[in-house]
C-alpha cells in the first residue's frame, strides 16, 4: 500500500494564521536581506509567494532533508527561477544540512549553493536547473511522465508522489508552456499540481502592457482542472492544493499574489522584481510585517516550526525504505539499478555484440535513420529504462521497435510517447523524465528542428544529464524539401555546446556504436545526426571494438605514406572513400578517417590526437555543411568540401553534384593542393 497522508505541522485545516505569518515573513526577510548584501537578485517573487510556500511545504510537500535523493519524494520545480532566494530559503529553514545561514549571506557569489538562478548539479534540493522562462513548467512534466510510468513498472508501493511547480506569468507567456500543458493535460498527469503567482507585474510594467490571457480559461481548455485563489490566504490556498491533489486531471491554481509583498512603496510594482529593495525599503517592510528582527536572524521559535515542517515526511520515508526492504530481491535490485542511473552491462554488451555479429553476417546498405532502429531493435530489450518517442515523425525518424507500445493516460506502462508536434516541449519533458531518475529518454525529430529544441538541450548539457536527441534528414540529402528543412549550420551549432555529443556516423556499424556511446554517457546528452539516404556499410568485419569511441579513427588506411588525410563524417565518409580510390589511381597514397563524435576526439590525449590527425601535407574535410568547427582538426590551411550557403529542392543525388560534394571534387582540389 502507499504511504498514508502527511501530518500538517501546525492546526489543520488552517494553521494558526499568526503563526503562519511569522514563517511566511521568514522567508521574506532572508529573501530581502541575501539579495540586499547581494546588491544583485529578485526579491520581488520570494515575498509574494511566501505564503503560498508555506502552506505547501508545511501541510502538502513530502520530503526528508536528510534525504534530498530519496525516490518517492514529492518534486518541487521553482520554474520561475529568478526568485531563487524562495527555494534557498525554505531549503534553510526546512534543516537541509548544506544550506547554512553562511550559504544565504553568500547568494550570487562565487562557489556558494546559492547561485542566481536554482543548479540543481550545486544544491541539494533544487530539483532541476531553471532559469529560462518556461523551462521548468515543461521539464516538471516529464517528471511527472517519469512518475506515471515508473509507478505502472515497479507499483505504488515504490513510486507514488506528486509533482509540483512553481510558475510565473513569465513560464505561461513562453510557447513552451502551451506545448508542455497541451501533453499533460493530454496524458491527464493528475499528479502534476501548477501554483501560477498571478501578481499581474512583468519587468516592463503591469502585465496587462503585453498580455490578456485567462490562464485559467486557457489551461481548462487543454484538459486540466483549473482554479483562482488568494494566494495570500492560507486556508484557501491548503483547500485548493487538497482539492487539486484528488483530481483525476493535472491542475492549475491561479494565486493572486503582490509582488513585493510587504515593502511600503514597491510591493504591487515591477521595481520590486529584480533588484534590490534599499535600505530604506527594507525597514518600511520590516515595520509593516512586523518582523524586528535582524538582518538574516530568525527567532527560534520560528525556526523551530519550519524545522518540525522539515520533519514531517520522516516516517513516512522510514515506511518507504520498509517496503523497498520487503520487495522481491529481483525488483528490488531492479529499481535500485535504474534510480542510481547504472546500466545493465551485461544486458547492453551482449546486445550490442549480437547486433554487430548480425551485421558482420549481412551487411545494411541503408540510411543511419534505419541503422539506428536496427539498433534500436537490440537495445530497447537490453535496457528496460529507455522511453523514446517522436515529434510526429515516428515513420521519419525510425525512432519506434516493433515490441515498444505506446504510453497513454490508460496504460502509462507504454515506451513510446507520441509527442506531436512539440519539439521544445518533448526535449523539456526528456530533461525531466531524466532528472526523476529511472528512465533513459531518446526521442526523435529532423536536425534542422534542432533550433527548436536548442534551449532544453543546452540546460541538459549544462545539468550533465542522459538525454538522447536522434535528428534524422541531417542535410541536403534528404533532398525535394529542401533549404527550409536542410541543415547547414546545425552541426556546428551544436557542436559549440559544452558538454554536448554530436554524433554523426557513416554506417549501421558506426550508428550502432555511437549508440551504444550515448547510453553509456551518463553525464552527458547527446544527438545523434543521422541520414535519410541510403548508405554503403563500410565497416563489414566484425570489431569488438568501438571504434567510434576514440571520436575519430581511421577507417581506410593509405596504401604507404600518406600524402593526402581526407576527414569526413556521417554520409560523406562514403564519398570519400570514393575519392580515396581516385587518388590512388593517380598515385596520391591517401587516407580517410571517419569523424563520427568531435568532442571524443578533442576530449582524447594530444597524443591520441595527433596520431589520427597525421601529418599528410594535404589535409581535407568533407561535411555536407559548413566548415565551421573543422579548423581544430584540418587546421586553417586546410581544405574544406562542404556547404558555404543554403541547400536547395532537388533530388539529393544531383544536390551533391551541384554543391560539388563529390569524389571528383575532392581528388581535384587534393590534387590541386599538392601541385
Amino acid at each position: 500500500m502507499s504511504a498514508e497522508p502527511l501530518p500538517a505541522v501546525a492546526q489543520t485545516p488552517s494553521q494558526n494564521r499568526a503563526q503562519h505569518n511569522r514563517m511566511a515573513n521568514a522567508i521574506r526577510a532572508l529573501a530581502m536581506d541575501a539579495v540586499e548584501l547581494a546588491k544583485s537578485g529578485h526579491p520581488g517573487l520570494p515575498m509574494g509567494a511566501a505564503d503560498i510556500a508555506t502552506v505547501l511545504f508545511t501541510q502538502f510537500l513530502k520530503f526528508d532533508p536528510a534525504d534530498p535523493a530519496w525516490p518517492d519524494r514529492d518534486r518541487f520545480v521553482l520554474s520561475a527561477g529568478h526568485g531563487s532566494m524562495l527555494i534557498y530559503s525554505l531549503l534553510h529553514l526546512l534543516g537541509y544540512e548544506a544550506m547554512t545561514l553562511d550559504e544565504i549571506k553568500r547568494f550570487r557569489q562565487i562557489g556558494s549553493l546559492t547561485p542566481g538562478h536554482p543548479e540543481n548539479f550545486i544544491t541539494p534540493g533544487v530539483e532541476t536547473t531553471t532559469g529560462p522562462l518556461g523551462q521548468g513548467i515543461a521539464t516538471a512534466v516529464g517528471m511527472a511522465i517519469a512518475e506515471r510510468h515508473l509507478a505502472a513498472e515497479f507499483g505504488k508501493d515504490l513510486v507514488d508522489h506528486s509533482t509540483f511547480v512553481f510558475a510565473s506569468d513569465g513560464d505561461l507567456m513562453e510557447g513552451i508552456s502551451q506545448e508542455a500543458m497541451a501533453l499533460a493535460g493530454h496524458l491527464k498527469l493528475a499528479k502534476l499540481i501548477v501554483l501560477f503567482d498571478d501578481n499581474g507585474i512583468s519587468i516592463d510594467g503591469p502585465l496587462s502592457l503585453s498580455d490578456s490571457v485567462d490562464q485559467v480559461k486557457r489551461f481548462e481548455a487543454a484538459g486540466w482542472t483549473a482554479t483562482r485563489v488568494d494566494g495570500h490566504d492560507p486556508d484557501a490556498i491548503a483547500a485548493a492544493i487538497e482539492k487539486a491533489k484528488n483530481s483525476d486531471r493535472p491542475a492549475l491554481i491561479a494565486c493572486k499574489t503582490t509582488i513585493g509583498y510587504g515593502a511600503p512603496t514597491k510591493a504591487g510594482k515591477s521595481s520590486s522584481h529584480g533588484s534590490p529593495l534599499g535600505a530604506d525599503e527594507i525597514k518600511g517592510a520590516r515595520e509593516a510585517l512586523g518582523w524586528n528582527e535582524a538582518p538574516f536572524h530568525i527567532p527560534t521559535d520560528v525556526l523551530t516550526q519550519w524545522r518540525a515542517a522539515g520533519q514531517r515526511s520522516k516516517n513516512a520515508r522510514k515506511e518507504w525504505d520498509k517496503r523497498l526492504a520487503a520487495a522481491a530481491p529481483d525488483k528490488r535490485a531492479e529499481f535500485e539499478r535504474r534510480m542510481r542511473g547504472d546500466l545493465p552491462v551485461k544486458q547492453l554488451a551482449d546486445a550490442v555484440r549480437k547486433a554487430k555479429e548480425q551485421l558482420a553476417a549481412a551487411p545494411k546498405d541503408i540510411a543511419t535513420r534505419s541503422s539506428s532502429e536496427f539498433a534500436l531493435e537490440a537495445l530497447v530489450p537490453a535496457v528496460p529504462e529507455m522511453i523514446g518517442g517522436s515529434a510526429d515523425l515516428t515513420g521519419s525518424n525510425n525512432t519506434r521497435t516493433k515490441s515498444m507500445k505506446a504510453m497513454t493516460a490508460a496504460d502509462y506502462s507504454g515506451r513510446f510517447i507520441n509527442y506531436g508536434v512539440r519539439e521544445h516541449g518533448m526535449a523539456a519533458a526528456m530533461n525531466g523524465m531524466t532528472l526523476h531518475r529511472g528512465i533513459i529518454p531518446y526521442s526523435g525529430t529532423f536536425l534542422v528542428f534542432a533550433d527548436y529544441c536548442r534551449p532544453a538541450i543546452r540546460l541538459a548539457a549544462l545539468m550533465g544529464e542522459r538525454v538522447i536527441h536522434v535528428m534524422t534528414h541531417d542535410s541536403i540529402g534528404l533532398g525535394e524539401d529542401g533549404p527550409t528543412h536542410q541543415p547547414v549550420e546545425h552541426l556546428a551549432s551544436l557542436r559549440a555546446i559544452p558538454n554536448l555529443y554530436v554524433f554523426r556516423p557513416g554506417d549501421a556499424v558506426e550508428t550502432l556504436e555511437c549508440w551504444q556511446l550515448a547510453l553509456e554517457a551518463r553525464d552527458t546528452p547527446s544527438v545523434l545526426a543521422l541520414t535519410r539516404q541510403n548508405l554503403p556499410q563500410l565497416r563489414k568485419a566484425l570489431d569488438e571494438d568501438n571504434r567510434c569511441a576514440a571520436g575519430a579513427y581511421e577507417i581506410s588506411p593509405a596504401d604507404g605514406k600518406a600524402r593526402v588525410s581526407i576527414f569526413a563524417t556521417g554520409s560523406e565518409v562514403s564519398i570519400a572513400v570514393e575519392a580515396q580510390k581516385l587518388l590512388a589511381a593517380k598515385g596520391v597514397a591517401t587516407r580517410v578517417v571517419s569523424v563520427p563524435c568531435f568532442e571524443l576526439l578533442m576530449a582524447a590525449s594530444g597524443e591520441a590526437r595527433r596520431a589520427v590527425i597525421g601529418d599528410a601535407p594535404v589535409k581535407i574535410g568533407v561535411e555536407a555543411a559548413i566548415r565551421q568547427g573543422w579548423d581544430a582538426i584540418i587546421g586553417a590551411d586546410g581544405l574544406f568540401v562542404g556547404m558555404s550557403g543554403f541547400g536547395a529542392s532537388a533530388p539529393y543525388k544531383d544536390l551533391y553534384k551541384h554543391f560539388g560534394i563529390t569524389p571528383e571534387k575532392i581528388a581535384e582540389a587534393a590534387l590541386k593542393k599538392l601541385g
